[in-house]
């Protein structure tokens, strides 16, 4: 790789660092004995994991009885949640697979832990269509296994066995993906470890040795997991909006919910990416590797993305006006102006207007504000998600039953479990492997800024004419 860039563009690494401090500030974390505030959030984690498995299991003892579904609202918030979570899975995909194909430099600080996010997300969504069954030992009957019990077939019209599908395919790929970036890291980590550690991660790197002919198919497999992951980001999700736009409930029955929840998805998972890496980059001193300019730069996807989702619910409002449709018409009214105008007019605030503050530069590049509307937007999302749900049930086509919902004790505590088993994930992949792509991040050390003369260069040597030297240097990177 030439090193001859352009001097304006902005580095992607700052603070001057040579392939040996990268190995040092990215590994040594998996290394060190843990710090306190690790230690603090790990065992918080567990907690309300516990408290989480706690009320699944009573779930499971009482039966569904103990949420407070009734007649009308039969789907709550356990499919609330579903959505929400596989939403908050989709921006890692999206980073890794799009971005690489786009061949996007600035995606290499944080697409491991997007990656990672992705993962700890589907298997949080994953749990609540096994809950919502009721008697979770029928499982198998959504599953497409061989028949052998002659006329006997498995009930296959439910529209959970599509998720099913969904889920199964988006977690192997997502899977596949993340595992096949961190190789590489595993072979880096197992060269620096001894004894028992040496051989956990041994087997982990499957014997890689950094060879010319490793790196090339190594690269092969990570562009044809992203041309197989791309359509997914898309298919996934409008699977999961099908659940709903195959019914004929006013509100429901509409052909903007694929597009409408993929705009969704993307948004909410580059904001729970956001919340994640800005934590990150703070506890383990990454600030050098998650620089501004990527915080910037996925600030500019939420405005985008936001945006959409903006104009998808002001397409509704129309359609549902336009159509002279009067049970439509109805069903907008109520959401606006029913018993939950709280959560609608949540939703329109935390989705519409707060990403619009991010056109303002110095807006975008502040990380407290960031911090704090990427925890609004995921709020907002969770709040379109009850919207469309339990408005739209609460008030059908009868108004003999017609009713009101509120989640019971388990239910809450389901919801907060999700967030424990998530939170345990993330804490032990941080401790187990790179957070940050090593050996991407040293591949894009010599192609950006190492000519930088803009307002906050730091070197400015190299501006003068005398960067012949560096055009031969480092070109196997690796």
């Amino acid at each position: 790789m030439s090193a001859v860039v352009s001097p304006i563009r902005k580095p992607l690494i700052t603070g001057n660092k040579t392939y040996h401090q990268i190995t040092e500030d990215l590994i040594s974390p998996t290394e060190k004995t843990p710090t306190k505030e690790w230690v603090i959030g790990f065992v918080l984690s567990v907690a309300v994991l516990t408290y989480g498995v706690f009320c699944i299991l009573w779930t499971i003892w009482v039966g569904i009885g103990s949420w407070n579904l009734n007649r009308t609202i039969n789907w709550s918030w356990d499919i609330t949640n579903f959505v929400w979570w596989i939403g908050i899975g989709h921006a890692g995909t999206l980073i890794s697979a799009i971005l690489l194909l786009f061949r996007q430099k600035w995606r290499t600080g944080v697409n491991r832990a997007a990656e990672a996010m992705t993962i700890f997300a589907v298997m949080c969504a994953a749990l609540f269509p096994l809950i919502h069954m009721g008697r979770i030992w029928l499982a198998m009957f959504i599953l497409p296994y061989p028949n052998t019990r002659g006329p006997l077939w498995p009930n296959f019209n439910s529209p959970l066995l599509w998720d099913v599908f969904a889920i199964s395919t988006y977690l192997t790929v997502s899977l596949l993906f993340w595992y096949t970036g961190l190789v590489p890291d595993f072979a880096t980590v197992r060269d620096r470890a001894k004894g028992l550690r040496r051989k956990i991660y041994n087997t982990l790197s499957f014997g890689w040795t950094g060879s010319a002919k490793h790196w090339q198919r190594w690269e092969s497999l990570s562009l044809v997991l992203a041309g197989l992951s791309t359509p997914l980001v898309l298919s996934v999700h409008t699977i999961v909006s099908f659940d709903f736009a195959t019914s004929v409930i006013p509100g429901w029955h509409t052909t903007i919910f694929p597009p409408y929840f993929v705009a969704g998805a993307i948004f909410s998972g580059f904001a729970m990416v956001l919340t994640l890496m800005i934590i990150t980059r703070k506890l383990l001193h990454l600030e050098d590797y998650i620089t501004v300019e990527h915080i910037e730069s996925m600030n500019k996807v939420i405005l985008l993305t936001g945006t959409i989702v903006g104009v998808a619910y002001l397409t509704e409002l129309f359609i549902a006006w336009y159509s002279g449709y009067v049970y439509e018409q109805f069903a907008f009214f109520n959401r606006a102006l029913g018993p939950y105008w709280w959560s609608y007019f949540g939703m329109m605030f935390c989705n519409v207007i707060s990403p619009q503050f991010f056109w303002k530069k110095s807006w975008r590049r502040n990380i407290t504000l960031t911090f704090f509307l990427s925890i609004v937007v995921n709020i907002g999302m969770w709040f379109e998600r009850f919207v469309i749900i339990a408005t739209t049930l609460a008030r059908d086509y009868l108004p003999s039953s017609w009713s009101l919902y509120s989640p019971s004790w388990v239910e809450i505590g389901i919801y907060i479990g999700t967030f424990g088993l998530f939170f345990t994930c993330y804490l032990i992949f941080v401790r187990v492997a790179p957070v940050v792509a090593v050996a991407e991040i040293k591949s894009i050390l010599k192609s950006g800024g190492d000519q930088y003369v803009g307002e906050n260069a730091t070197q400015h040597h190299s501006h003068h004419g005398h960067d012949s030297h560096h055009s031969g240097h480092h070109t196997d990177h690796h």
